[in-house]
């Protein structure tokens, strides 16, 4: 055994003789702590951390939702499987605001027998962005799933657009192209969305990504 085994093992020994919330806190330092000198410090999932559920709060813009049976079979796959995702959360003092996850928040929460067999915490992840960056992520982590619903996704246009985010940036942000952009607009029925934004169906590269569509009168 290696000397970093032997303090590894003497490490666990010592947290294992801890009660239950001190043994929990205690863990969480412990993985701070080699997050730190982590080679994958820049990926949030290199520090999944357990926190108090009642510390888990939704946000109020979350654009997806979730059928009751595929809710039933959520928990099932938590019931079963375990968490085998974190929840990602933006860190609000002793809060954390669900950015993705609100649904297995939601099963950890509301489920006694899941809620009891993780001891009333939840796995966490942090990413520490601005309103409008989160409000992104979530769309981007439904998108990814293909859970999406199109009069929620205008919504969030909407959102988007009184935060003072630009075409190009919600474009960008989103994933979406001109034409779906334009259509999100006019779904919402709101014409002050329109307001001095001649469109244009040029592409355009954005900060050395792949072109992406965009608006005449911005820039790349």
């Amino acid at each position: 055994m290696t000397r970093i085994e032997a303090l590894a093992a003497a490490l666990a020994t010592e947290i294992s003789a801890l009660p239950l919330a001190e043994r929990v806190e205690a863990l969480n330092a412990a993985r701070r702590a080699l997050h730190e000198v982590s080679p994958f410090r820049a990926e949030p999932v290199d520090l999944v951390t357990w926190i108090p559920n009642d510390r888990v709060t939704a946000n109020e813009y979350n654009p997806n939702k979730v059928a009751s049976p595929e809710m039933q079979l959520l928990h099932r796959s938590i019931k079963e499987d375990g968490y085998t995702q974190p929840i990602v959360t933006f860190p609000a003092g002793e809060a954390a605001i669900v950015v993705d996850g609100f649904h297995r928040h939601r099963v950890g929460k509301e489920k006694p027998d899941v809620r009891e067999r993780v001891h009333g915490y939840l796995p966490v992840v942090g990413i520490n962005k601005p309103l409008a960056e989160r409000m992104a992520s979530t769309v981007r982590h439904n998108r990814a799933r293909g859970k999406h619903q199109v009069d929620l996704m205008s919504e969030m246009v909407v959102k988007l657009v009184n935060l003072g985010q630009s075409d190009q940036a919600i474009a960008r942000q989103l994933g979406l192209s001109a034409d779906e952009l334009i259509r999100l607009k006019a779904q919402t029925g709101i014409a002050a969305l329109f307001a001095n934004q001649p469109f244009s169906r040029s592409w355009v590269a954005v900060d050395g990504e792949e072109p992406v569509p965009a608006l005449a009168d911005e820039e790349a």
